[in-house]
Formats: structure tokens, C-alpha cells, sequence
């Protein structure tokens, strides 16, 4: 498997990691065959979600697959009134990423990161590797603290 930019960055910074890898599929659109695909727990599963307030602009949201954003839990988080999902065709224009690929490493800019709490219940959490199909295995502290994100109460 080719290194992507989020495992260089990972190895750089001496956080260990496993990849994973699985077939993508164009019609996944929570993330749910991407737990299936490498055999973890869909609550240990994170997708990368990025979303826009008037106030601080971009900010990053990763949440379990089998969950969905609540805005008004997410922008209370971002210490916005109110915040609403970037357009996937503004995606990577914004982070560098495509749809299905995205990751909270390695994003074009340092946006605000937060991470939903119940990463904290688990010894380690998957999130994108920067590509479709592939996911980097990490401790969400790791995580957490490369990223200087936050963990909160993010799910509906």
C-alpha cells in the first residue's frame, strides 16, 4: 500500500498507527460499509464531517459512522449559533480531500477540530487515511492531541 500524506504526517510526528484497507463503495454515504469492510465496530468507525459558521468559519467534526451530526450540539461546540455542512463540491477546494476520503489529518489549513466524546471509551478509533478505501487505526487521544481537537457531545 502507497503512504498517503496522512500516514507520513502520523510517522513524523511518532503517533502509532495501523491502515486498514477496503473496496470502496460510491454508495455508502455514512460510512457504515467502511466499518464492515475492515471488521471494526461501527462506534469505532469516525467520519470526517466539515462544516461552516458565521463567526470562526471551518471547522472539523469526527463522529462514529452509525451516527449523524446534531448542528445545534456541533455548532455549540464551535462557539457558533449556528452551523451547516460545507457542499461536498466545496470539499476539496477547502481541505484538500474528496467526498469518501476525507480525514481530520493533513487538511489543506488548521481548521478547529472536535471529536465525538465516546472516542474516549475506545482504545483506538479509525478514521480516513486521506483516501477512498483506506483508514488509519489510532488512539483517539493520539488523535486528540496531534489534531489539539476536542472532545463533545457531537450525535443526535
Amino acid at each position: 500500500m502507497t503512504k498517503t500524506n496522512v500516514m507520513r504526517l502520523l510517522d513524523q510526528a511518532k503517533i502509532p498507527y495501523r491502515t486498514a484497507s477496503y473496496d470502496y463503495d460510491e454508495n455508502d454515504l455514512n460510512g457504515m460499509h467502511a466499518a464492515e469492510g475492515i471488521g471494526m465496530e461501527p462506534e469505532t468507525v469516525f467520519k470526517t464531517l466539515v462544516a461552516r459558521g458565521e463567526k470562526h468559519g471551518c471547522c472539523v467534526f469526527c463522529i462514529p459512522v452509525c451516527c449523524s451530526l446534531d448542528l445545534k450540539k456541533a455548532a455549540k461546540a464551535a462557539g457558533e449559533k449556528k452551523v451547516d455542512l460545507v457542499p461536498v463540491k466545496e470539499l476539496l477546494g477547502l481541505t484538500g480531500y474528496i467526498r469518501g476520503g476525507c480525514s481530520p489529518i493533513g487538511m489543506k489549513k488548521d481548521f478547529p477540530t472536535f471529536l465525538e466524546e465516546t472516542a474516549q471509551l475506545c482504545d483506538e478509533i479509525a478514521v480516513s487515511a486521506g483516501q477512498r478505501g483506506v483508514q488509519v487505526i489510532l488512539s483517539p487521544d493520539d488523535l486528540c492531541q496531534y489534531r489539539s481537537a476536542a472532545y463533545c457531545d457531537l450525535t443526535e
